[in-house]
């Protein structure tokens, strides 16, 4: 049995192949301890400037298409402006179809689910893919942002660099912090809410070690976008400050509209992302250019809804915006980022949720101040406070919210009626439903976040995992009496039925033939007795969902089929599979926590 020195000794070896130098009898701990820590953070800064130098091309990448696309072809008229996102969609949705699927929507929940369940394990291609795919949904006119796209390179990247070094799984993680944190930091220029952002959603977790490595990989992101973009907030807000004590009554109920409107957002994403899937007729690759028409034709009307849309936030922080067109552009900011996110657009979600709370919040200040002129701040006021309570109802994380927006415009003097708000509105949202805008495509995978890991190993598994993909399967009219031979040759007491074309048309298993009356049960055929429309499940979904389905319906064994056509049967997953495939996950899992 090795002493527990003797084990650090080995782990430190296994978890930094560079740190080469044999220790110094008596002084193992020591000697491992302090070069990996050394190294960790030697990699977090490395991390920070990889970041910070990818999010200064974001922007340019951005500013490029959007100069070439924006600026120059939705410029000449409503046709074209409504052309102009569908053909960005045209070119997003192939590159990432083929290459890179995880880098479809926002970026941030497929962060998170890395971090909670592959040991922060990214593939390296993403960083590529998003960044090119986002760029163009952006710059072509597609209503998203660019910090889920950041945050996602830049934990690509941390995540390349910890593999690149045989990290364990717990530093990697780390790592993949890292380089959401930097982009954060160089994207919006605000170093100290890269930090909690990390902390608050990406690794969920606040110690010391994680703080300090994030620090370090911030700072050095801030550093060059700075260089870059310069020291300037990204908003420059006139003096805002309360008029009256008694407004933060006003501030703690735009809280709480910021809240409902939060799960509106959430509502209304999801069911565009349902009806996305309901559309099987078109390709999945190119329904980012179906997605892309319909934002186009929204922005006919209100053109504020393309792109990022920091000029319209600006509009409205400086009260130059009127009452009518704030209010509407609340539903239709909405309305345009689910359909781009739900289509297969590539791009954030945190720029729409802070475009919808500054509508939000100057239609309420406008209203107020209609009330009660003299005793309200500007509606501009009532603007930036819904940003940040947007913010905090649709992510539930009020400290990001509350620092992010200080960051943003570098202005203390509301910070109480922003503090109160934010609060509110994230204690109002957590009332109204239990997910983020983040972890609700998790959940709907059948994954679930607690502490920022899943609560079940099943949740960690695909359908692809376990399956079996070698199918045995029976024809429409084939006799019961060739069932039951090919039952007893596999040993199999169910099979998927499939037509002449080869495309599902039922399940008959053991039940069936037993149900079949005896008197010429065995020339029966099979389209008489299978199971017509079975229940079914993709190579992507987790075995949490197979697994629900079986029991749902006590099932035995599911077909599982193509994504791109729901009749072409690909395998089949039985119980016995996802108890195979959970004791291994549940191996895997101890050996890595043993690592750690």
């Amino acid at each position: 049995m090795p002493s527990s020195s003797s084990a650090f000794l080995l782990r430190g070896r296994e978890e930094s192949p560079c740190v080469g130098a044999v220790p110094e009898r008596g002084s193992a701990e020591r000697s491992t301890a302090f070069p990996l820590e050394r190294l960790t953070a030697v990699l977090a800064l490395a991390v920070g400037v990889g970041a910070g130098l990818f999010a200064v091309l974001f922007r340019e990448m951005i500013g490029w298409v959007q100069a070439v696309l924006l600026d120059g072809v939705a410029a000449r008229g409503a046709l074209f402006t409504v052309l102009t996102p569908a053909l960005g969609g045209l070119v997003v949705g192939p590159l990432i179809h083929f290459l890179a699927r995880e880098a479809k929507g926002h970026g941030v929940p497929e962060v998170m689910e890395a971090v909670a369940l592959k040991g922060g394990r990214i593939r390296p291609r993403v960083v590529a893919v998003k960044s090119v795919a986002s760029a163009i949904t952006i710059g072509s006119g597609g209503s998203v942002g660019r910090e889920g796209p950041i945050v996602q390179i830049g934990a690509a990247i941390g995540s390349t660099v910890g593999q690149l070094c045989r990290l364990s799984e717990k530093r990697v993680r780390l790592l993949v912090g890292c380089g959401a944190a930097a982009g954060i930091a160089a994207t919006f220029n605000a170093p100290v809410a890269g930090v909690i952002f990390a902390l608050e959603l990406i690794l969920n977790q606040f110690t010391a070690t994680a703080f300090y490595y994030l620090v370090i990989a911030s700072v050095a992101a801030s550093v060059i976008g700075r260089a870059v973009f310069g020291d300037a907030p990204a908003f420059v807000v006139p003096p805002y400050s309360m008029v009256n004590p008694w407004e933060l009554l006003l501030y703690a109920l735009l809280g709480a509209a910021a809240a409902l409107v939060a799960r509106l957002f959430i509502t209304v994403l999801c069911a565009a992302e349902d009806a996305a899937v309901r559309v099987r007729h078109v390709p999945e690759w190119s329904k980012a250019a179906v997605g892309g028409l319909v934002v186009g034709s929204i922005a006919v009307f209100l053109p504020q809804v393309l792109g990022v849309g920091y000029e319209a936030i600006e509009a409205v922080l400086h009260g130059a915006m009127p009452l009518a067109l704030a209010a509407g552009l609340v539903l239709a900011k909405m309305a345009a980022t689910s359909v781009t996110v739900a289509s297969g657009g590539s791009g954030g979600v945190f720029a729409p949720s802070l475009f919808i709370g500054a509508m939000l919040g100057g239609t309420f200040g406008g209203l107020a101040r209609t009330l009660w002129p003299l005793t309200t701040a500007a509606t501009g006021a009532y603007a930036l406070v819904g940003m940040g309570a947007m913010f905090a109802g649709v992510s539930r994380a009020p400290i990001t919210a509350v620092l992010i927006m200080f960051e943003l415009t570098r202005d203390y003097r509301i910070i109480l009626p922003l503090m109160i708000a934010c609060v509110i509105s994230t204690a109002v949202s957590g009332r109204l439903g239990r997910d983020t805008i983040y972890t609700v495509k998790l959940r709907r995978r059948g994954v679930d976040l607690r502490a920022g890991r899943d609560v079940g190993v099943l949740a960690g598994l695909r359908v692809a995992d376990a399956m079996t993909s070698r199918l045995d399967t029976v024809q429409t009219g084939m006799t019961l009496r060739d069932v039951v031979a090919l039952m007893q040759e596999t040993r199999h007491n169910g099979f998927p039925v499939v037509d002449s074309a080869g495309r599902l048309a039922g399940v008959v298993t053991l039940s069936d033939v037993r149900r079949t009356p005896m008197p010429g049960r065995l020339e029966t055929k099979v389209e008489d007795v299978m199971s017509r429309d079975p229940v079914t499940v993709l190579p992507t979904d987790t075995l949490a969902q197979a697994m629900l389905k079986m029991t749902g319906r006590d099932l035995g064994r599911l077909p599982v089929v193509s994504p791109e056509d729901p009749k072409r049967p690909v395998g089949i997953i039985t119980r016995s599979d996802v108890l195979r495939a959970y004791n291994r996950g549940l191996l895997e899992r101890e050996r890595a926590q043993a690592s750690d």
